[in-house]
């Protein structure tokens, strides 16, 4: 008699983490760039057409690069950071501290330290919710709803980025609270991989654009 199979292990889907005005303005740029460099393509007339295919391919990767590329994704386990250039991918073993200054940083217990284009800071908001924190300690002075107070509400009041890391924060002590004693045999090192995937059509387009360039 064959012994019943133990369940699998549950599976958790990647929590997306990015910034919704860098994608709003990222498609706009694309849709500009497109519009313009397509009418100079089409009704342009000696080498402009291949300036405007030089400029395309040079600008293009660049825009999605730093607005529609950039994301946080994680998960029970890891954390993935998709920035302009690169993707850095660790567990949260490895993640020492999150900290979000003027831009938001993840260091390594290796002292390594990496930023998060996708949690771009926003003073102006941290700056708003600071007043409304303020505004509803003078309506409570005697912090007479504090017992009653929803963990939730208070993140709902704080800035997106700040928000955003408490949420990372929490991931991280979870999984090295519940990391099991056999963890140092499991991956544990920290993977970055260039995207060459922007990067070369960036530099075909600039080397494409400075010949033109040079040769009139």
């Amino acid at each position: 008699m064959t012994s019943p199979t133990p369940p699998a292990e549950p599976v958790y889907a990647d929590r997306t983490f990015r910034s919704p005005a860098g994608i709003v303005g990222g498609v706009l740029l694309l849709l500009l760039i497109c519009w313009i460099g397509g009418d100079a393509l089409i009704r342009g007339d000696g080498n402009v057409p291949w300036l405007a295919l030089a400029g395309m391919l040079t600008a293009v990767p660049l825009v999605v690069a730093f607005t529609l590329r950039p994301v946080v994704l994680a998960n029970e386990q890891r954390i993935r950071i998709r920035n302009p250039f690169r993707t850095i991918t660790m567990p949260w073993t490895e993640v020492a501290d999150l900290r979000a200054g003027y831009s938001s940083e993840l260091f390594t217990e290796g002292g390594a330290k990496y930023q998060m284009w996708a949690v771009p800071v926003s003073l102006r908001q941290r700056k708003k919710a600071a007043r409304q924190q303020s505004r509803r300690s003078l309506d409570d002075p005697y912090d007479r709803t504090s017992v009653h107070a929803d963990v939730r509400d208070t993140k709902a009041r704080m800035a997106v980025a700040d928000r955003t890391m408490a949420d990372l924060r929490e991931l991280v002590e979870r999984a090295k609270a519940g990391a099991p004693a056999s963890a140092e045999t499991a991956e544990s090192s920290v993977s970055v991989r260039w995207a060459y995937e922007v990067i070369a059509p960036a530099v075909v387009g600039v080397v494409l654009l400075v010949v033109l360039l040079a040769i009139g």
